[in-house]
C-alpha cells in the first residue's frame, strides 16, 4: 500500500489531497516539526537522504519532490483523470504549472518567511533592530516586488480559464495550492486579486480537499 510520510503543515498535504481526489487507498506516517527550528525531524532521513517531506513509498519505490510525486500518482493511478489529454494546449499549460509552483512561485515566498524570522530569537536582542532593518530593506527592494509580480501574473492567467491548466480541474491546481495558500498567509494575497481568491475558495470547497485536511490534521497555512 502507498505510504505518505506526512510532515505537519507542509507540502505533503497536497499529496493527501490528490490521493483523496483519486480515491486511492493509502496510509499516513506522521512526523512533527522540531518545536524550536520548525524543521523536519531526523527520522525522515531514514526514508530519504534529504529528510524532507513529502516522501511517498509505494512498495519498493521511494519518491520525493511534490511535483514528481503528483505526476507519478496521476500517471500510475489516475486512469486519465486530473490531467489534460496529450498533445493539447491544456497539457502544455498543465506541465508548466506543475513546474512553476515550486520553481518560480515559491522562492520569493520562502525568502519572505526566512527574512521575516531573522529578527526573532535566537537572534541576540541587541542585534534585532539591525536584523529588522535588513528584513525591511530586502523585502521592500526585492522580495515584495517579486511576490507582486508573480501574483499579478497568476491573476492574469486565471482570466483565461477557471482552472490553471484550462476549463477542468487538474493535478496542476493541487500543485499550485501550496504557493497560493502561502501567499494568502504571508505574501499579501487578498481581495484585490479576485480571481485568485475565487480559485482558493473553490479548492477549499472541494470535498476531497476537506477529507485530506481531516486526514492530515491541522494546517496552519489556512489560518
Amino acid at each position: 500500500m502507498l505510504v505518505v510520510h506526512h510532515l505537519e503543515n507542509s507540502r505533503s498535504q497536497r499529496v493527501l489531497w490528490l490521493l483523496e481526489e483519486l480515491g486511492v487507498p493509502y496510509q499516513i506516517q506522521r512526523y512533527a516539526r522540531d518545536a524550536r527550528t520548525m524543521l523536519a525531524p531526523p527520522g525522515l532521513r531514514a526514508i530519504h537522504p534529504l529528510g524532507k517531506a513529502p516522501i511517498v513509498t509505494d512498495g519498493a519505490r521511494t519518491l520525493a519532490e511534490s511535483g514528481a510525486i503528483l505526476e507519478y500518482l496521476v500517471e500510475t493511478y489516475g486512469a486519465g483523470r486530473l490531467i489534460p489529454p496529450p498533445a493539447t494546449d491544456e497539457r502544455l499549460r498543465y506541465r508548466y504549472w506543475m513546474h512553476y509552483a515550486e520553481g518560480s512561485a515559491m522562492p520569493p515566498l520562502l525568502l519572505k518567511l526566512v527574512f521575516g524570522r531573522i529578527s526573532r530569537p535566537p537572534m541576540p536582542a541587541l542585534l534585532r533592530p539591525l536584523a529588522r532593518s535588513i528584513d525591511r530593506g530586502v523585502s521592500a527592494r526585492f522580495i515584495d516586488p517579486q511576490i507582486k509580480l508573480h501574483l499579478d501574473f497568476m491573476e492574469g492567467e486565471l482570466a483565461r480559464s477557471e482552472w490553471f491548466a484550462g476549463p477542468e480541474f487538474t493535478a496542476a491546481d493541487i500543485q499550485m495550492s501550496f504557493p497560493l495558500e502561502a501567499a494568502q498567509k504571508r505574501g499579501g494575497l487578498d481581495a484585490t486579486r479576485p480571481r485568485l481568491m475565487r480559485w482558493l475558495a473553490a479548492i477549499h470547497a472541494r470535498p476531497a480537499y476537506r477529507r485530506a485536511i481531516d486526514q492530515g490534521g491541522p494546517y496552519s497555512l489556512l489560518g
